[in-house]
């Protein structure tokens, strides 16, 4: 009986988990961070937007960039809205990473 109901609640807490961690905030990815914050001034293919004074992150000065400019870029641009500069280490790691995808 007693093993039943540690069964039944070890089981109740992996389906739990099994359902809600793909919906955390924090499992994020480059892509929908790029999406969400970045995209509607750089482009959704990272081309910029001259108009608006938003740089590309594919030309060939972006890409000449080490990982920590483009993570100091992302932090500390007067121009950027507090919640890209607010991004935790982590996302703007997996952010860094999405936009070297796209220079490819």
């Amino acid at each position: 009986m007693k093993m039943t109901k540690i069964a039944v609640l070890v089981l109740t807490i992996a389906v739990a988990l099994f359902v809600l961690i793909p919906s955390l905030s924090w499992a994020d990815d480059g892509a929908a961070i790029y999406k969400a914050k970045c995209a509607m001034c750089h482009g959704a293919d990272a081309a910029g937007k001259p108009a608006m004074k938003a740089p590309s992150l594919i030309a060939p000065e972006a890409k000449a960039k080490s990982d920590a400019d483009l993570t100091k870029a992302i932090n500390e641009t007067a121009k950027h809205p507090a919640g890209v500069k607010s991004l935790s280490a982590d996302d703007a790691k997996a952010l860094v990473t999405y936009i070297r995808s796209l220079q490819k």
